[in-house]
């Protein structure tokens, strides 16, 4: 390793929630082959191992992490041209998220735009199949490098191996792969890919299903998001946080005709609870809904660790909060929800040495 690795490092200077007690070996590694060796050691040496990198996703217990944690800082990015108006974008597992999408746009490359302003780092996105206002980015990956720990060697996975389903993935909840580079299958156009959300269309001033011109996309994306806390800024407490706490739920016909039940018993007859058709004939509901009707409004908490003034869907610290702080404010809305409208609302963050 090029970078000698140091003890006891605290993990909260490494996560967007600013929580998480220390590591017991931290090993900065700045290339993929840095990575996989890293990783080598750390399975050699019997070591518990959490791979890191932007810290935007991960709740870490006050106590730290008692093993190796891998902080993966490498930048590789390269292209090429596979098709008339396709590019396919190899980047590096520590490539930094929005710069990438920024390079994505200024360079005229369709695909990613929408997913402006969301932190953290490119290996992090297959493994949430990261998603936000209509895109995803299994609608973009072709193939995923990982180091098969089981197997003790590198594999290149191609997108139909990756189990992609709704913030979720094969490497979801799973130590086997570790992700070491992305590749990205782009349209190089001047105009977005079409407009799915009706928010992001509304604030362009299209119709869903149009087309904008890419940094167009980027920008009415970026305003959102700030709008919500969700863009990282040392000057907004809001965006001290892991995002959306939790996931949409997506329910079964029989479930959603129960909670629609609920819905009218609480908040009275013929009040329709939001509804996105999902796979299957299964429906997609609002977390962020749900959350605010069952009395958790924006702000709500009185301790170091509150909603966002912004968001319903991010739990955030105010500074000087615990981990257990913020978990204690997730299980309360969690069992609120629970209580008003039968449904057990699901981590979006990964949870390390805690439980929700």
């Amino acid at each position: 390793m090029s970078t000698a690795p140091a003890r006891n490092v605290p993990l909260a200077e490494y996560t967007t929630l600013g929580l998480g007690g220390p590591a017991a070996l931290f090993q900065p590694v700045a290339t993929t082959e840095e990575l996989i060796e890293a990783v080598r050691e750390a399975d050699r040496a019997g070591s518990p191992l959490l791979v890191l990198g932007g810290g935007s996703n991960l709740v870490v217990a006050d106590e730290g992490f008692p093993g190796t944690v891998v902080h993966v800082d490498s930048s590789g990015l390269s292209s090429a041209e596979v098709g008339d108006d396709t590019v396919r974008v190899r980047a590096d597992a520590g490539v930094e998220w929005d710069a990438f999408v920024a390079r994505c746009v200024d360079e005229g490359l369709s695909g990613v735009e929408c997913l402006s302003g969301i932190p953290g780092r490119v290996g992090s996105t297959p493994i949430q199949n990261v998603g936000a206002y209509g895109q995803e980015v299994s609608q973009t990956i072709a193939e995923v490098t990982v180091y098969d720990r089981e197997e003790g060697r590198t594999r290149v996975l191609a997108a139909a191996e990756c189990g992609f389903a709704y913030r979720d993935s094969v490497f979801k909840g799973r130590n086997r792969y570790v992700v070491c580079e992305v590749v990205f299958e782009l349209t190089r156009a001047k105009l977005s890919r079409p407009i799915r959300y009706a928010e992001l269309a509304r604030t362009l001033g299209v119709a869903q299903g149009d087309r904008v011109p890419l940094a167009d996309a980027r920008e009415a994306v970026l305003a959102l998001r700030r709008g919500k806390g969700m863009v990282v800024d040392p000057a907004d407490p809001d965006s001290r946080s892991a995002g959306s706490f939790f996931t949409n739920p997506i329910l079964s016909a029989d479930e959603f005709a129960e909670f629609t039940r609920r819905v009218e018993e609480r908040l009275g007859p013929g009040t329709a609870p939001p509804a996105y058709p999902d796979a299957d004939g299964r429906v997609k509901t609002s977390a962020a809904w749900l959350i605010e009707h069952a009395g958790f409004p924006k702000g709500y908490g009185t301790g170091p660790a509150r909603i966002s003034t912004k968001h319903t869907l991010a739990l955030t610290n105010r500074g000087g909060a615990t981990t257990a702080d913020l978990l204690a404010l997730a299980r309360e809305v969690r069992a609120g929800v629970a209580r008003a409208f039968g449904i057990t609302l699901v981590n979006e963050p990964v949870m390390v040495g805690v439980t929700l």
